[in-house]
């Protein structure tokens, strides 16, 4: 299935690109959530017509996420989890945890979604973690699990 970009996207493209997809990712992901469109004559013209807007708008995106890099390069954040006899977790660390750490240390947005993490982490520990803020911009921080003092019961 052929789209046209209306943002950024690592890895895909840049705006106003006409991209072939696989129709599942089309359709639940990039028109959904409005970072594409169908790759008609008509939504062509619309985006070629609206490109100067949608690159402003890509700007002030990439600014602010310069701004949270800056915030957000290098830092370390500690999470406590519940660990067995052999100091491996029970569960492991997703990346909604990271986002909502970061949001109460921080006070950045991050969506688990932008939170790449490169190896599973289930055992106590430093990680490195990386966030795609924009097309262009990650930030890299670590993740340090330690040993909650909890009991498990």
């Amino acid at each position: 299935m052929q789209v046209i970009l209306l943002e950024n996207i690592k890895n895909l493209g840049k705006i106003g690109d006409i991209v072939k997809v696989k129709r599942g990712y089309a359709r639940n992901y990039l028109i959904k959530f409005e970072k594409a469109l169908n790759a008609s004559k008509e939504n062509i013209e619309i985006v070629n017509n609206k490109r100067t807007q949608l690159n402003k708008k890509d700007l002030e995106l990439k600014k602010e996420a310069k701004k949270d890099c800056e915030i957000l390069s290098n830092k370390k954040y500690k999470i406590q989890k519940l660990v067995t006899e052999n100091n491996d977790l029970y569960g492991s660390v997703r990346p909604t945890e990271i986002a909502k750490i970061i949001k109460e240390k921080d006070n950045v947005d991050v969506k688990p979604s932008q939170i790449d993490i490169e190896k599973e982490i289930k055992s106590i520990g430093t990680f490195k973690t990386t966030i795609n803020l924009h097309s262009e911009i990650q930030a890299h921080i670590l993740i340090e699990v330690e040993k909650s003092e909890e009991k498990k019961s």
